[in-house]
């Protein structure tokens, strides 16, 4: 097998194990049967990735580089504008993410939160963590220097939990086609404003309070 095929091969393993682990978790996946959509020998895995184990570890970062390669981490805006519009790129961009029917990563992430096997901790820990201390320090500096870390923690996860909890609801409605789960966001755009704005009169609001409870 040529160089270039190999790799082909390998990234049509990792689309595929993608579709399978979002489908039916780590656990109830099969090698044969990611093998066998992929068009693959069935050694393949092994040849490639050394273990299922090591397939899925690899499928999730896979698919949440791909992600990022879409809509980047700071939405394009530069790290030298103020901070309400850092943050606006930010969370416009998870959104987007999340959004995005071909993103794989976040329902891979969603379907071992259901049936853990602690084996995405390490490797997501190493991509998300990252992540998250750059929104915090968006949130602290937006904040002021009175707030306390409580105040930064609460408000940091209450505004991601505004990007993710809608557009969870939102994917399963799709993916389910349950007529009675109607599509809530049918802008995507407006919808981020709308975070962004809320967002930023609830920092401003508590940076008014300073640091009382």
């Amino acid at each position: 097998m040529t160089r270039k095929k190999s790799e082909a091969k390998k990234e049509k393993l990792l689309a595929v194990a993608g579709d399978v682990f979002i489908e039916k978790g780590f656990r109830d996946a099969t090698v044969a049967e990611i093998c066998s959509r992929a068009e693959a020998n069935i050694s393949a895995v092994n040849y490639h990735f050394g273990s299922k184990e090591a397939l899925y570890q690899e499928a999730w970062r896979h698919s949440f580089t791909e992600s990022l390669k879409t809509y980047p981490l700071d939405g394009g805006v530069s790290e030298t504008a103020p901070a309400e519009e850092q943050l606006r790129g930010q969370l416009t961009a998870m959104i987007r993410r999340i959004a995005d029917e071909n993103n794989k990563d976040f329902f891979i992430a969603q379907m071992e939160m259901i049936n853990p096997t602690g084996l995405l901790q390490e490797v997501m820990k190493s991509e998300l963590i990252p992540m998250r201390l750059q929104t915090l320090a968006l949130v602290r500096e937006l904040l002021g220097p009175e707030a306390t870390d409580e105040q930064v923690h609460y408000c940091e996860i209450s505004i991601i939990s505004m990007c993710i909890h809608p557009m969870v609801i939102q994917r399963i409605a799709k993916r389910t086609k349950d007529k009675n789960m109607p599509a809530i966001i049918e802008d995507i755009t407006a919808f981020a404003d709308h975070v962004v704005m809320f967002a930023l009169a609830g920092i401003n609001a508590i940076r008014s309070k300073g640091n009382k409870p």
